[in-house]
């Protein structure tokens, strides 16, 4: 077996038009399906990235909240790839999302950032 790669990371949010706003408006992911499925009450949208790579956005009536921030147990942040994390920082805080200060990443010398999506869940920005 050889793992080629990440096809997707999926993500149940508690608000399902808020957060495709968030996705698909702010964050400008392209849409490449949208699903409404009855029998569990429940939306399900595939969302594009640039590499070929989805995140796929759930709505679940009741679904639990996240223990923590972000250190508990599970999938810890999700970290996107950009050009200019200068540019992108300010963009986000134009649209009114809080984002932290860059940091340098110790061993890559990477600038990095962090921010949240309208659920909590911690998203990073880092610098190609």
């Amino acid at each position: 077996m050889e793992l080629l790669g990440i096809h997707h990371a999926a993500i149940i949010c508690s608000n399902y038009e808020r957060s495709k706003h968030f996705y698909s408006e702010i964050l400008k992911l392209p849409v490449i399906n949208e699903l409404y499925r009855a029998e569990r009450d429940s939306y399900k949208l595939d969302l594009a990235l640039p590499d070929g790579s989805q995140l796929e956005l759930f709505s679940f009536p009741a679904a639990p909240k996240r223990p923590s921030y972000p250190e508990a147990q599970g999938l810890r942040h999700l970290a996107f790839n950009v050009a200019d994390i200068i540019k992108s920082k300010l963009y986000l805080e134009e649209k009114g999302i809080k984002v932290e200060e860059i940091r340098v990443d110790e061993i890559t010398g990477k600038q990095f950032t962090f921010f949240a999506d309208p659920d909590d869940l911690p998203l990073e920005l880092y610098q190609l």
